[in-house]
This record gives structure tokens, sequence and C-alpha cells, in this order.
């Protein structure tokens, strides 16, 4: 990958997947060695939700939400074509291929492996990772492949708002079907805790700080202050995470491979049916391959929030959006690699 393609992704982006790996690896030696930690912290719990996760947890989708400007929403008619095809694979696609795949592998393939039980929580996490298309490197993934920044902002805008009313029914219908009870308060407490709060925040920066300071200190010196804020806020939640998970990965170190393998199949499947629906309505490349990229990628800050929530620190669900969070990156940039070498494919 040249200079110029890989300036759009910063030191801590490029490495995410070899930071993510080390920080299980002390989250499960903290676990098994010093099992008193996830003990302390899990005294700070409070309806379900911990406390020290949730705040990390805000400390990774604020710095998101200051990026989104829903004014690029008044774009929305210039491409149709583009955007009917972002929704349509993200929310009526997505989900439910997302959950036929690990269905297939968790339940079918790799049934003499998984007991069904915690086949149901990996179940689980698959589909919280399904219905939370991504928001925030979206605009890296973009950048990468020279994608058009207008409508990238609009596909972010847009599926933050189809998100607030879009997420918790289609969670619960596809864990409904796999006979996962999940409280339907639980769920909207979640959406309203990590999605609408920062959502607001960001908004409210942004209208505050642009009015006080101007657009241009507020997109090129306040959102850059929070550059590595996210990653950060991240890799601290693996930690907690897989400390509280350490004896159990310990016992069952080829679960993550097992994870892994249906959720490295739907990011592909996604990306060529957005990617190769835009060449048949002959969209240009610029459209083509953003639109590709934010239903290939996951929302997963949202995904491991509320798997959290919902079943908590030690669950198999919280364990597979985090193997999200892991092959993400890796995954993501051969698909740069593919939109860039298929550049040709398209009439621009």
């Amino acid at each position: 990958m040249s200079k110029n393609k890989t300036s759009g992704i910063g030191f801590f982006e490029r490495y995410l997947s070899i930071w993510v790996a080390l920080c299980m690896i002390v989250g499960v030696l903290i676990g098994v060695y010093l099992p008193e930690i996830p003990e302390f912290l899990s005294r700070f719990e409070y309806a379900s939700v911990s406390i020290p996760v949730a705040i990390l947890i805000w400390l990774m989708i604020y710095p998101m939400m200051l990026k989104v400007d829903f004014n690029s929403i008044k774009q929305v008619g210039q491409n149709p074509k583009g955007l009917i095809i972002t929704w349509v694979t993200n929310w009526l696609i997505k989900p439910f291929t997302m959950f036929g795949i690990a269905s297939l592998f968790f339940f079918v393939i790799f049934k003499s492996l998984i007991p069904t039980d915690m086949a149901r929580e990996y179940l689980a996490g698959a589909v919280l990772l399904g219905a939370a298309p991504c928001t925030a490197m979206v605009f890296v993934w973009s950048h990468l492949t020279r994608g058009n920044p207008a409508y990238t902002l609009v596909q972010v805008a847009t599926n933050d708002l189809i998100i607030l009313v879009a997420f918790v029914p289609i969670v619960a219908i596809l864990l409904g079907i796999s006979d996962i009870i999940v409280p339907w308060s639980t769920l909207f407490l979640s959406v309203v805790l990590f999605v609408v709060i920062p959502l607001t925040g960001g908004w409210l920066s942004r209208v505050l700080i642009s009015k006080n300071k101007g657009i241009d200190y507020f997109e090129n010196v306040f959102i850059p202050k929070f550059n590595n804020v996210t990653i950060i806020g991240l890799l601290l939640t693996l930690i907690i995470i897989f400390s509280f998970q350490g004896q159990i990965i310990v016992d069952n170190p080829i679960n993550i491979v097992l994870i892994a393998i249906p959720l490295i199949i739907q990011t592909f499947l996604i990306f060529f049916i957005a990617y190769l629906w835009s060449k048949a309505w002959k969209l240009p490349h610029d459209v083509a391959a953003p639109a590709g990229m934010i239903g290939a990628s996951n929302f997963f800050e949202l995904a491991v929030a509320v798997a959290i929530s919902l079943f908590g620190l030690q669950s198999g669900a919280a364990m597979a959006t985090v193997v999200g969070v892991l092959v993400e990156v890796p995954v993501m940039l051969t698909l740069v690699k593919i939109a860039n070498n298929t550049r040709g494919w398209f009439n621009n």
C-alpha cells in the first residue's frame, strides 16, 4: 500500500489487531493469575452494567459522534441509488445473513466443538455485530479507497439515525428466533446509553463549539484532540473483558478461531453484495467503495456495550463481539486493497 493510501490511518488504527491481541493476552493473564482484579471491578455494577466499562465505552463512542455532521443529510437526494444500496444492505440483508451464517457454523458445522448453550451466546454476539453497521472507522476505509467524503458523511449520519429505531427490534427478533430471551427494556436502555447520549453529546459539542470558535477550529483542532481516545478506551475495555473471560479462554482457546471464521465469511459476503450491486447500477467507484465498506465493517463499540449489558462481561456474547474487533482491521484492509485493485471495473 503506497504512502498516500496509508496516510489516512493512524499508528494505533493501522496496528489495531496487534493491540487487540496484546490486550486479550494481558486480560487473560490478569484473569488467571490476578483474579482479585476482576472480582474487585465486579463490585461496580448498576442494573447489570459495569460502571468502569460504561465509562470506557463512552470514551470510545463520543469522539466518533463528534465527526457526524447532520447537515450532510441535506445531500441525501443527490445520489439516492448509493444510499438505497447502503440502507438495504445494512438493514435488510446484513443482520439476517449474519444470523444464518453464524447459526450454520455454531449449531451445525461446529456442533461437536461448541456446547449448545455457548453456541447460543456466540450467536447472540454475532447478531449484535450484524445489526450495527460501522459509523466511525468507515471514514478511514472510505479515505483509503478515495471514496466520496460527502457521501460517506451522509451514510454515517443516516445510519446513526436508523440505529435509533431499527437496532432494537432487529436484535430482539433474531435473538427471539434463537430462543434467547432479551428484555426489550434492557435493549432500549443500551441504545439510550451508548447511542442516544453520546450522539446528543457529539451534536451539542459540534453546535456550541462551532458557534463560539468556528467550524474550522472544531474540525481541525477540537476533534483531533480525541484521535487516540477511542482506541485507548477500546483497548482498556478489552483488558477488562478478557480478565473476566481469562479462565474460560484458557480452557477453550480454539473457540476464538471458531468464532472468527463465520465473522470473516460474513464480512466478505456483505462487501461484495454492496460493491457488485453498485457496479450493476453503474455507480462511480468513489460511491461503490464506501457503500461496500460501511456494510462490511461493524459498529463494534455498540455491539460490545450491548453484549455486556445483556449477557455480562463473562458471557460468550461479549467474547464474540470482541473477536469481531480482532478480525475487523486486517479483513477491512484486505477489502480496501480489493476495492483499489478493482477500480477499473467502474467507468470513472
